[in-house]
């Protein structure tokens, strides 16, 4: 079996967890309250332990990634955001990292030559197109569930909602966000499964988030749209958790809790996985630094105390075996009887 079907099961036996708790035990409380904030738990810790632990590593050694002119002579125009050379540039350069994804819009794709020798290169726009769609749909989707842990509702939360549902198209209203962020994981899962060599290099925890994710966003939108369930008690039992006054809210389709099970183990998940490049891009050296080697000198800070043998000292110690061996030597020694 491929790690795609590994994970694949793996989620499905997630989805029959709480179906089977909720809908056959009666386990409300634990799929409500417990199994929510003991992911919480894990994934703030989690969380804080990586941060932490990537802020004590030292970096004594400037390794920017580089792919523009570097800041040389005032008439030769430097790439400012590719080769930053200063705190100001190299912030710019984060910014468009975060919100732009700018390395990633750069990206090539590489492939055999039609002649069978060499390799040619095309554009890769796509992958960054759907990687922009998924982030920012994940991030308007979250914006928008702040309305059931908040009240009241933030004013900017009505915004975001009425700039997603501008179709103004259902009852309930479709909200774009939703729907765009099941198209670019599902188109994303399928550039994993359909590029033989990204295939090939693929594990069970590249496969796994995006089976996941694809589950939280297709229940959601059954939720939403098909199924249907008690707003008003959801936002009771998640006022509950928030205000850390848990209540047992009877009534609640199962499907809900199969939704927020899924979205506790990918909050647990989070620090453990690669997902974790949220918070790993702001201390990655070739990202956060500036490329002024030539400008400043940087000492390495774990240098030693080093006896060191110059050359010319060497030369002074074997000069007699050195002439007689006839090899050249940098000083010509001065004549008998005369002071060097």
């Amino acid at each position: 079996m491929t790690g795609a079907a590994y994970a694949l099961i793996a989620v499905i036996i997630l989805v029959l967890v709480p179906w089977a708790g909720v809908g056959g035990l009666g386990l409300t409380f634990f799929f409500g309250v417990v199994i929510p904030y003991a992911a919480f738990t894990l994934f703030f810790f989690g969380f804080l332990r990586r941060i932490l632990g990537w802020s004590r590593i030292p970096n004594p050694f400037r390794i920017p990634t580089t792919g523009g002119q570097q800041k040389f002579l005032d008439w030769i125009r430097q790439s400012r955001l590719d080769n930053p050379s200063s705190t100001g540039q190299v912030m710019g350069r984060m910014l468009s990292e975060v919100f732009l994804f700018r390395s990633l819009f750069r990206n090539l794709s590489s492939r055999p030559g039609s002649d069978g020798a060499g390799v040619t290169y095309a554009s890769a726009k796509w992958l960054w197109l759907f990687a922009m769609v998924f982030h920012y749909a994940m991030f308007i989707t979250l914006i928008r569930h702040l309305r059931f842990f908040t009240n009241p509702v933030p004013s900017v939360v009505g915004l975001v909602e009425e700039i997603d549902g501008w179709l103004e198209v259902g009852v309930p209203q479709i909200m774009i966000s939703g729907l765009f962020l099941l198209c670019a994981v599902c188109l994303l899962l399928a550039r994993r499964l359909l590029i033989p060599r990204l295939r090939y290099i693929s594990l069970m925890n590249d496969f796994f988030p995006l089976f996941l994710i694809i589950t939280i966003a297709f229940t959601g939108i059954l939720m939403r749209y098909v199924v249907g369930i008690d707003v008003t008690s959801v936002k009771e039992l998640v006022m509950g958790l928030v205000s850390f006054r848990p209540v047992t809210v009877e009534g609640i389709n199962p499907l809900f809790f199969i939704h927020i099970f899924l979205v506790s183990v990918l909050f647990a998940c989070f620090p453990f996985s690669k997902l974790m490049h949220a918070g790993g891009v702001f201390f990655s050296p070739t990202r956060n630094m500036a490329n002024n080697n030539r400008a400043i000198h940087h000492e390495n800070p774990w240098n030693y105390p080093v006896r060191f043998h110059t050359y010319q000292a060497f030369e002074e110690e074997f000069r007699q075996k050195m002439v007689e061996a006839g090899i050249p030597l940098n000083e010509t020694p001065s004549p008998p009887g005369k002071k060097e």
